[in-house]
């Protein structure tokens, strides 16, 4: 997959856009279901028009531009992760875009000119709730419009699940609850995170449960606190596990407010450390809790390895 970097002002060069394009519209963060139906709506004209597939995203988030915000935006998937799986899914062509206050300050007629008419695109696909231009005043009619009859707009209508429509916003609610399970229905696919194995303070192995402290990037949408089902995949190997996210209150001060996350892989000996890997999250078990001794909490970790083992056994 090829990835091209735009900004506004920018200059396209005619050896890096190598259309014509079906174009899929859209931040995907996540690139959960409802994403997967504007990008495969988009494949599908590919296919029967014989142009490429691409994708456009943005990035930061526009929130950071237009909201003004100063604190951190978490990604339910940061943007490496969002180019993997942009790239399994088949795209030919990811446009990212550079969100900054110029680009915000578009028209709508600029925004088409520049980043669908000079990219050489013939289709448009996008979300019926998708809007661009200057204070988001255009939207997919307003596409159409532009676009006339030299470019082909298709407005994907949204997808529900339950009640309600699969969101980012809808995941990100669920993974601070550490639901895992109704999180992966919606991604289709487990939540995934990657990290870097850090060094901790060595108590897991102490108690006869090592485990790997695994830093996630900056900016990662983190599950909420509590033990987790996980596979963890090391060196192109996935290896069952549990992990703990949370503040170890059995053994820290609780005014220590250092979130940790770590991962005891079943049945792995090695020395990991600074190696890559990524988490994969299937189920929370229970909350973090506070235990009388080292005892009662040995005893808790050998229930919730059990639940893990079992939980993997039904999965066969």
């Amino acid at each position: 997959m090829q990835v091209i970097q735009l900004m506004y002002p920018h200059h396209i060069h005619p050896d890096e856009v190598d259309g014509p394009y079906s174009l899929a519209l859209g931040f995907f963060d996540g690139v959960h279901r409802g994403h997967q139906k504007v990008i495969n709506a988009a494949k599908e004209v590919a296919q029967q028009t014989n142009t490429k597939l691409a994708v456009m995203t943005f990035d930061p988030h526009p929130s950071l531009v237009l909201g003004g915000r100063k604190e951190a935006v978490f990604y339910i998937t940061p943007l490496q992760q969002k180019i993997e799986i942009l790239e399994a899914i088949g795209v030919d062509t990811l446009f990212v875009v550079r969100f900054t206050s110029d680009f915000a300050k578009l028209s709508p007629e600029q925004f088409v000119q520049l980043f669908v008419r000079d990219l050489g695109v013939q289709h448009v696909t996008a979300g019926f709730d998708y809007t661009f231009g200057s204070r988001g005043c255009g939207n997919m009619d307003i596409m159409k419009q532009l676009c006339g009859e030299a470019i082909s707009v298709q407005v994907v209508e949204k997808l529900e699940d339950g009640d309600d429509k699969v969101s980012s916003t809808r995941i990100r609610g669920l993974l601070k609850q550490g639901n895992m399970e109704e999180v992966q229905t919606l991604l289709g696919r487990p939540y995934q995170t990657p990290g870097v194995v850090v060094h901790g303070d060595k108590r897991g192995r102490q108690i006869g449960f090592p485990t790997a402290n695994v830093q996630l990037p900056e900016g990662t949408y983190t599950p909420g606190n509590g033990v987790y089902v996980v596979k963890m995949k090391v060196q192109d190997e996935w290896y069952e596990g549990m992990c703990n996210i949370g503040y170890k209150p059995t053994f820290k001060n609780p005014d220590e407010k250092v979130l940790t996350i770590e991962v005891n892989i079943f049945d792995f000996e090695r020395n990991i450390y600074g190696e890559e890997v990524v988490i994969d999250w299937y189920k929370r078990l229970r909350d973090e809790q506070k235990f009388n001794g080292i005892d009662a909490l040995i005893a808790q970790l050998q229930a919730d390895k059990q639940q893990c083992v079992e939980y993997f056994a039904q999965q066969v």
